[in-house]
Order: C-alpha cells, then structure tokens, then sequence
C-alpha cells in the first residue's frame, strides 16, 4: 500500500464490468457431455444448509461411471468449449466459464484485497490467531488490532502439529480476515488484508462511495 492507488480507475473498470468470471474444469479425466449451453442462465446450490445442487453443467465420464458437475455459482454461462463434447478430457482442463453478476458487497470485497496488503498463507494448513492477537481482539474488537513484522500472529496446525507463524508484511490494523480457525485454507490464499492507520480514512471514503454509486445504479 505504500503505491499510489487510482481508486477512480478501479471504480471505472467494475462499473465497466462488474461481473466475475469463473472457470469450470474437469474434475478428473473423462468424456465430456454438456447439459448446458453459451448464454444459458444457472443456479447456485439451493437450501438453507447449501443441500440442493446448481444446475447441472456437464457429465464426465470415466470408466463407464458418470459424474454429473453442478453450477457452485449463479450467472450466465459466458463461455463453453463446445470442441470438448464427446471429447476425453484430462483433468483440470477448462470446460466452461460461468459470468457471476458481483453485488455492492463482492465489489467492496474485490476492491479492499487490491489496496490491502494480504499476507497469504504459507503452506495448506488449518490456522488460528495466536492467543495474543485472540486477546487483542476481545479487549479492542474487530479493526482494532494493530500488528507489526516480527510478530507471531497466527498458529498453523499442520498434520497435527502446530508452528507459530511470524508476520512479515506492512505494519497497519487488521481490515479484513480471510480465514476461519480451524478450516483448511490452500497456500497462498490470503489469511488477512492489513491496511496502514494513515490509510483507514481513505479505505473508508472508498467503500461509502461504493455503496452510494452502486445504490443509484
């Protein structure tokens, strides 16, 4: 965050397209059978505990066993490669891509993780905050916690072994957390946006002009 940041560019490009873009890729080796096609509208999973799936996509099969591939996002599918129906697919190949139209609070979300700086996870483990910063939070509250380099602000639990893990980004307050305790998250994936006190007042007229511009669309 020590850049400059041209928040009226980034407002600019998700005015222009405030949508996501999600690939679907095989899940494993197989041959393809599409379900939908380009400009079809899907549905996420349904339900009060997420138990009724999206519609389905795609059947893969392998070994004379198929495997149906349901929507885990709503939108429109934007993209299919139609060249891969009847086809054998190795996995991890992309099949189709799903537009997901982003709400004020996705925007708000994709906007923070470009201007905070994410400290990412180094390994694929479970975390937790270490007890400090756990005691931290409950005197202070969420945001009120200030965390500097060198500081062992979490604790990764990795095949049933736990290993302090010392901070190394920007010194600031912790905006934005992007784990739960307890849940594994992949490496690399981003634990935390922490932003510099001087930036708060910044961040904050961002995400009131977010709100109001997005409300009068």
């Amino acid at each position: 965050m020590t850049r400059e940041i041209d928040f009226d560019e980034i407002l600019a490009r998700y005015r222009s397209d405030p949508y996501k873009y999600i690939d679907i890729v095989a899940p494993h080796t197989g041959t393809v059978s599409y379900l939908v096609e380009k400009g079809n509208e899907v549905e996420a999973p349904g339900g009060e505990w997420k138990h009724i799936p999206g519609t389905s996509l795609f059947k893969i099969n392998r070994e004379n066993n198929p495997k149906t591939v349901n929507a885990p996002i709503n939108g429109i599918i934007s993209e299919i490669r139609g060249e891969c129906e009847g086809r054998f697919v190795e996995a991890g190949e992309k099949l189709l891509t799903i537009r997901h139209p982003l709400k004020k609070k996705d925007i708000i979300e994709s906007i923070l993780k470009e201007v905070l700086y994410l400290f990412p996870a180094p390994e694929s483990a479970k975390f937790f905050f270490s007890l400090d910063i756990q005691s931290r939070f409950d005197k202070k509250g969420t945001r009120g916690v200030t965390i500097r380099p060198g500081e062992e602000v979490f604790t990764m639990s990795l095949m049933k072994r736990d290993t302090p893990v010392t901070y190394t980004g920007v010194e600031g307050i912790i905006h934005s957390i992007y784990f739960k305790p307890g849940v594994s998250i992949q490496q690399g994936e981003p634990l935390v946006g922490v932003c510099p006190v001087d930036k708060l007042g910044l961040i904050q007229k961002v995400i009131t002009r977010v709100k109001a511009e997005w409300d009068a669309m």
